[in-house]
């Protein structure tokens, strides 16, 4: 139970407080609320904690709690038993954990979870009156997900982003793309980019060694980030300079299977997974890192977390021009853009890196650091995401 006579709950089956982007996504939005005052209470979709337990060193006069309330499948479900949790049953623990409070929350947010979970919430806001705020961040396109076009999980994504998020009483947006789109709706909308502790995190110093040019690579490539373009454009550079790339998430395997087999070039390494937490370290080490999408919609719409986090760190992000990145990283300031993501032009971009000399890779570390203070520590979303939910008080529909 809450125990908190006015609270802000933060629910969707995305595990908390690690594991994925999610995790990051709800804490920042989680602590720009804290700083202007909301108790907030995060609903995890994994079964624990049972009871509400505090997180530490929150900033401001409200607080931060989370719970487990176990909604994604259990890791020894099989493919049955998880395709009926999300597609049916995704909602009810939720809903019945809301039921259970002695005291609503002033405002329901909701992330992720399909279009399942969105009716089952929007039913429940509806019959208390309390506002349904859904944070949107992809839309994803049929190739990302299991089954393609025609399957389940695709149909629910589609249904949620045409239908119930509209019905919402307000949409917290990723990026212009999707902020356009539900505005054109009638929503009401505010656009809030990737946030971390900005201030909190350690940035690189250092001219770094203007002998060598260090490349990393982090996160999940799955369907969306084109590292197969990445390393052979890597690899063609390396030929005739002094460059390597640690790749960090997918294990080596997976890597060469995303290039056809073969052995990888000498110029790579794949150290593998690590802990989130370790994610500011291998980052700051290096020179650059490199993150390349397709210009399709679903690139458009998201926004890369692991962009924020590089920015964050200081290190440059050598990238093309996605979603709002234009807005962000100027090239030669922040970072280096590739006018296409082909392999072609990464090498084109990476000649250029090889070229800086160690005073002007600190220049571009400077300007990267100070793009992240400015653009995306959570402390500048508190009052606007405050004025945001207060403007919706009343309007649960």
């Amino acid at each position: 139970m809450t125990g908190i006579p006015s609270w802000t709950a933060v629910v969707g089956p995305f595990r908390f407080p690690w594991g994925e982007p999610g995790s990051r996504r709800v804490l920042g939005l989680a602590r720009s609320l804290a700083l202007a005052g909301h108790h907030v209470v995060i609903g995890s979709g994994e079964a624990a904690p049972a009871m509400p337990e505090p997180l530490d060193d929150v900033e401001g006069r409200g607080s931060i709690r989370h719970v487990g309330l176990g909604e994604r499948p259990p890791p020894t479900a099989g493919a049955a038993s998880r395709g009926v949790r999300v597609v049916v049953e995704f909602g009810r623990r939720t809903v019945r954990w809301l039921d259970a409070q002695p005291t609503p929350p002033r405002q329901v947010i909701l992330y992720g979870g399909g279009a399942q979970y969105a009716a089952r919430l929007g039913r429940w806001c509806r019959r208390t009156g309390v506002p349904l705020v859904v944070d949107v961040v992809e839309w994803y396109a049929p190739h990302q997900l299991v089954g393609g076009a025609l399957g389940p999980i695709h149909l629910s994504a589609k249904l949620a982003l045409r239908y119930h998020y509209p019905r919402s009483s307000g949409v917290i947006a990723i990026s212009g793309l999707l902020e356009r789109h539900y505005r054109a709706r009638g929503c009401p909308v505010l656009r809030v980019p990737p946030t971390l502790d900005v201030l909190g995190l350690k940035a690189a110093s250092g001219t770094g060694r203007a002998d060598t040019v260090r490349l990393v690579y982090f996160g999940s490539p799955g369907r969306k980030d084109l590292l197969d373009r990445i390393i052979p454009a890597v690899a063609s550079v390396a030929r005739d300079a002094d460059l390597t790339l640690a790749v960090y998430g997918p294990s080596e395997r997976q890597v060469t299977d995303l290039l056809g087999g073969g052995p990888l070039p000498c110029c790579v390494r794949v150290p593998g997974r690590i802990p989130q937490q370790e994610v500011p370290d291998v980052v700051r080490e290096a020179d650059f890192s490199v993150l390349l999408r397709p210009s399709e919609r679903f690139a458009h719409a998201g926004f890369p977390t692991k962009l924020v986090e590089s920015l964050a760190c200081g290190t440059p992000v050598i990238t093309n021009p996605t979603s709002d990145i234009g807005r962000y990283v100027r090239d030669g300031v922040e970072g280096l853009l590739c006018a296409e993501p082909t392999v072609a032009e990464v090498a084109r971009a990476l000649r250029v890196a090889v070229g800086l000399d160690g005073t002007r890779r600190a220049a571009m570390r400077d300007a990267a650091r100070a793009a992240a203070e400015a653009a995306f520590d959570y402390r500048h979303y508190a009052r606007p995401l405050d004025a945001f939910l207060t403007s919706l008080r009343g309007s649960g529909r």
